[in-house]
């Protein structure tokens, strides 16, 4: 005798269910992006979503994470490892040319496009602070060249460490625009030659 049997239940994949949200708040932002967007781009219902995440802000801070570890870190890893601010600065913008016209994913920076137009303070102020501590990483490795003569001592660090992030910012919102990579570099190129000199 044949008795029924149940087909075992599919694992739920948080991996993927991440990767998917990801693309989904790349792609939108975290205003634009819907519970009902969520669930048709994970696959599973918004009961599913929440007993897996808990809330649209908590996957969307779990999305951050796993964003940042898999396509934010070029500008840390860059700082570390170039000798020079300048060196630095310019390898992270020739990398975001790159990273933010690859077509495997949404264009430009999740980071800088996720919170525009939000009306989460929340949500502003936790990518703000993202943004705001890459500034500080940029400034930091600028003093440290004035420290050792690589850069002038009376250079300013605060506005050249925002100098660089208002070009990545840009270079992000043009890819958005449609922007190709080669454009990118140019745009890279034409800003370090105000790059200040030793």
């Amino acid at each position: 005798m044949v008795t029924g049997q149940r087909g075992r239940p599919r694992s739920f994949d948080r991996d993927a269910a991440l990767d998917k949200a990801m693309l989904a708040f790349w792609d939108r932002g975290y205003e634009a992006t819907s519970i009902s967007d969520l669930t048709a781009s994970l696959g599973i219902s918004a009961p599913s979503l929440y007993a897996a995440f808990g809330d649209k802000r908590k996957l969307f801070d779990e999305v951050v994470v796993v964003y940042g570890g898999r396509y934010g870190d070029f500008a840390s890893v860059a700082l570390a490892e170039e000798p020079t601010a300048r060196a630095a600065v310019a390898r992270i913008l020739r990398e975001a040319a790159e990273v933010y016209t690859d077509p495997a994913h949404p264009p430009g920076c999740m980071v800088i496009s996720a919170a525009v137009n939000t009306t989460s303070e929340e949500v502003g102020q936790a990518l703000r602070e993202r943004r705001n501590a890459n500034l500080a990483m940029f400034e930091s490795r600028i003093r440290a060249d004035m420290a050792t003569g690589a850069l002038s001592a009376d250079t300013d660090a605060r506005a050249l460490a925002r100098y660089a992030g208002a070009v990545l910012q840009g270079m992000s919102q043009q890819s958005r625009d449609g922007a190709g990579r080669e454009e990118l570099e140019a745009v890279a190129a034409v800003a370090m030659r105000a790059w200040p000199a030793a």
